[in-house]
């Protein structure tokens, strides 16, 4: 399935402080299920470019976030700078460029939210977890990050964990929720 439209290709020098092109070969570092998703992305999306954020959501699903390992191995395979995705990944708020715990918690900050108790559920869940905004948890389970918004305004205030919206929170449905999430945990182990 390799040819010169996949935009996979090995030919390419990615710079980095950590890694030379010599020490990375993307088809060593990726898996092949990240590499076959990838290869449908510009598949499908009919350039690399393109398909630069789909190919970071691909691996971090499977890592749980974009090392900086990661993302050179994601752009050599795409066969565009490591820069250029690097912009890709900042500019959007659910690609993570540092490690996360298990569940991460992106509380909406929007103006509906703050009109409707932002202010007591961030106050919360900082007491109820002991973390602030871009930590996690000692237990490595829980991050805090803010989102200027969910578009759930008619229904805030409002946070998404993992995937997962929760609207018209209170503070004790966010302790709720997040006992909740511990318990899962909890039994998965």
């Amino acid at each position: 399935m390799q040819n010169s439209n996949s935009g996979c290709s090995s030919s390419q020098i990615i710079p980095s402080e950590m890694l030379t092109d010599e020490d990375i070969d993307f088809r060593q570092y990726l898996s092949s299920a990240e590499i076959t998703a990838i290869e449908h992305d510009v598949a499908v999306m009919g350039n690399s470019e393109a398909a630069g954020i789909e190919a970071l959501k691909v691996v971090q699903e499977h890592r749980g976030w974009i090392s900086d390992d990661s993302l050179l191995a994601i752009a050599q395979c795409l066969n565009i700078s490591s820069a250029q995705l690097e912009g890709v990944a900042t500019f959007y708020n659910l690609i993570y460029r540092q490690q996360v715990g298990h569940y991460v918690i992106h509380l909406c900050d929007s103006i509906s939210c703050h009109l409707t108790g932002y202010e007591d559920i961030l106050h919360t869940i900082k007491a109820h977890l002991g973390i602030g905004y871009g930590q996690t948890t000692t237990d490595g389970e829980f991050t805090l990050l803010s989102n200027a918004c969910l578009g759930n305004c008619d229904k805030s205030p409002a946070m998404m964990i993992n995937k997962k919206h929760y609207h018209s929170l209170t503070a004790e449905s966010v302790i709720a929720i997040i006992n909740g999430l511990k318990q899962n945990v909890e039994q998965e182990l």
